[in-house]
């Protein structure tokens, strides 16, 4: 080898060591970086011979596919856990005191108080103030329920607004890497703005990752609607300002193809959307429907009839605002935010309490103390009684169809309380794997920086051999100047 030719091979391989100290460089400055992926500098031999670095980017598409399915699930489970509480939360707590079977047992020892001493004035107003806590927490829940309804779908149109800003973000990362990978230059940084944009996305939909050349990737929901081919595909939806027990929200579509709400506690959502959907159109209106059978069961139970054959039958303790009493078994949407005390026996409102004691509510002909006994308690007795025999209620509200009205508004808190505690159990083991799919992830394509400081080593040493070289160079050099004079 000559010397010019040695000395050039040596210029190389300096120009070499720069690039590669160059990238161990960047590498540790973006060891906390979680969208970066470590480049890779490796040292190739062209064809005359001669040596050239190439920068790769560290990946690995399968982990990347257990990253995103991942992380889709945790945020899933965790926009449901969080509503489930809030639910949970309009009752004060773990001891749930102000649920409307804690008022209905306060109500119910209040009138059996009042039926041992039907006389008592006192009683009499005691008992009409704890039916107004009862009538107010079940006005109270209900508004809170659809307050919640209303908030997951205010959720939802920030997710969808965010969804559609972050793919067309996505396709300007796209269309860069697939740009500089046909022309041959560095595509790597464009990578990592895509792939950080699709966790992201991930976050608001399940995705599913198709890649294809010129390093192009193609988007699709887990349920195999397109998101993302070339173009963002447009995901729209409609808010609606107000919720009330009948309410209907709107439907989200993804290139005209609705999205699919989760089910379960331990939600089959990917992706935040399918969660709140559940929330809104599953839960919340479950739990609605359980209230306002509550009511149905307190107008039913506290119901007036005038004695006769056949007996007609009015609201007598508790109305909707008219004295119908609804059809046994079947659900009224709503009635639960209507319920109230019958202003008949109301001190404030020019009622007298007693008239409960009596079953006069509803006037003279539903009497039934008609000799105007001090200490008559037939009619109270019969309500306290009605409050622990069953009756029927609609099966839709996922509860039994047959119960006590004290059992079931106590079930009712339970399976509130059960569907809360399974996804809280859920969220919890999804948020360890979302941890585990995300470490292995980094760990093949991260930063490591006792990986860097090893390579960095060897770098040096490599660069020491190569200085040794440099020197004999020269010193042959001056050996030479030295023979021609």
């Amino acid at each position: 080898m000559t010397l010019s030719a040695a000395f050039n091979t040596v210029q190389s391989m300096l120009g070499n060591h720069g690039t590669k100290t160059d990238v161990i460089t960047n590498n540790v400055a973006n060891e906390q970086n979680a969208d970066y992926s470590r480049r890779i500098a490796t040292t190739q031999t062209s064809l005359y011979g001669g040596a050239y670095v190439t920068i790769e980017r560290a990946q690995d598409y399968a982990l990347l596919r257990q990253a995103l399915t991942a992380t889709s699930q945790d945020s899933a489970q965790s926009a449901l856990t969080s509503g489930l509480k809030k639910i949970s939360d309009i009752f004060g707590g773990n001891d749930q005191p102000f649920a409307p079977s804690t008022y209905l047992n306060s109500l119910y020892k209040s009138l059996s108080d009042y039926a041992a001493k039907p006389s008592d004035t006192t009683l009499a107003a005691a008992a009409v103030s704890k039916a107004q806590d009862v009538a107010r927490s079940l006005n109270d829940a209900t508004a809170e329920v659809q307050r919640i309804r209303g908030e997951a779908d205010q959720q939802i149109e920030l997710s969808v607004q965010s969804l559609n800003d972050l793919l067309k973000q996505f396709q300007v990362a796209n269309d860069a890497v697939k740009s500089a990978t046909a022309s041959g230059t560095d595509a790597n940084n464009a990578m990592d703005v895509r792939e950080g944009l699709l966790k992201k996305i991930s976050e608001i939909v399940g995705v599913n990752v198709l890649r294809r050349e010129p390093n192009d990737l193609v988007l699709y929901t887990n349920e195999g609607t397109t998101l993302f081919e070339a173009s963002p595909r447009a995901v729209t939806f409609s808010r609606t300002l107000a919720y009330g027990p009948t309410t209907v929200g709107s439907g989200i579509k993804i290139d005209g193809v609705p999205v699919q709400a989760g089910t379960g506690s331990d939600t089959t959502a990917r992706g935040k959307l399918g969660a709140l959907l559940q929330l809104r159109d599953q839960v919340t209106p479950t739990f609605q429907k359980q209230l306002d059978e509550v009511a149905r069961g307190l107008i039913q139970v506290f119901a007036e009839n005038n004695g006769a054959t056949p007996a007609v039958y009015k609201a007598g303790l508790f109305t909707d605002g008219t004295a119908t009493v609804p059809t046994a078994g079947t659900v009224v949407p709503g009635l639960a935010s209507l319920i109230m005390v019958n202003p008949a026996v109301i001190p404030a409102q020019g009622g007298t309490p007693s008239k409960l004691r009596d079953g006069s509510i509803n006037g003279a002909a539903y009497n039934k103390n008609t000799a105007n006994n001090a200490s008559f308690s037939t009619v109270l007795q019969g309500y306290a009684t009605g409050m622990s025999t069953p009756i029927v209620f609609d099966g839709t509200a996922q509860l039994d169809a047959s119960a006590t009205l004290l059992a079931y508004s106590t079930k009712s808190v339970g399976w509130l309380e059960a569907q809360r505690s399974s996804a809280d159990t859920a969220a919890t083991n999804k948020s360890a794997l979302k941890t585990h799919a995300t470490e292995a992830y980094s760990n093949a394509t991260g930063v490591t920086l006792d990986d860097e400081m090893a390579l960095s080593l060897d770098l040096q040493q490599s660069y020491k051999a190569t200085s040794q070289i440099l020197n004999a160079i020269d010193e042959m050099l001056k050996s030479l100047l030295n023979a021609v004079g």
